[in-house]
């Protein structure tokens, strides 16, 4: 009975040893993905594939809006069939423009996800490989969390731009 005191006594000595020795880190990974070089390609291209969706709209819209001036220039001289066939025609080229927007939107979402994926994972594996060799338990993203004890937890943002070959001094500026 002696013995399995002194036991769990040494156990619980030994806890709070281990704890204190426990190392945290934190990360502004959203910072470190904006600032890889990747991401300057990806923005490029997004504002591209934007660039074109936006043009392909402004000619719909342009072309349903001269049609629509052209009806409302010429509907009083037209027979009641002509002009139900010129509104139905206006109306199924608005929803035509609807449906371009929506469309639009959704592929533009799965756009940027295919681009941004392997950038964010290029980023996570390298705060994993940093988190590893310092010999952290977890790395948090600042971005999730509310409060960080700067003397408590390692910031790894430095390292993990050093992983990733961005400059140290590299920052977000204001106009990005």
């Amino acid at each position: 009975m002696k013995k399995i005191i002194v036991i769990a006594f040494a156990l619980f000595a030994m806890i709070p040893a281990k704890a204190q020795s426990l190392k945290f880190g934190h990360v502004n990974l959203q910072e470190v993905v904006y600032l890889m070089s990747e991401m300057d390609s990806a923005r490029a291209q997004l504002e591209r594939y934007q660039k074109d969706i936006q043009e392909t709209y402004q000619s719909m819209a342009n072309e349903f809006q001269n049609k629509l001036n052209d009806y409302q220039a010429m509907a009083a001289n037209w027979t009641p069939a002509t002009r139900q066939m010129k509104e139905t025609e206006l109306q199924e080229m608005e929803n035509r423009l609807q449906q371009f927007q929506q469309s639009a939107q959704q592929e533009m979402a799965q756009y940027q996800q295919n681009l941004l994926a392997p950038i964010q994972e290029k980023a996570v594996n390298a705060v994993q490989k940093v988190g590893k060799a310092q010999g952290l338990i977890y790395v948090f993203d600042i971005a999730a969390i509310h409060w960080v004890d700067e003397k408590q937890s390692m910031n790894v943002d430095d390292l993990v731009k050093k992983e990733l070959n961005i400059p140290l001094d590299k920052k977000i500026t204001a106009a990005q």
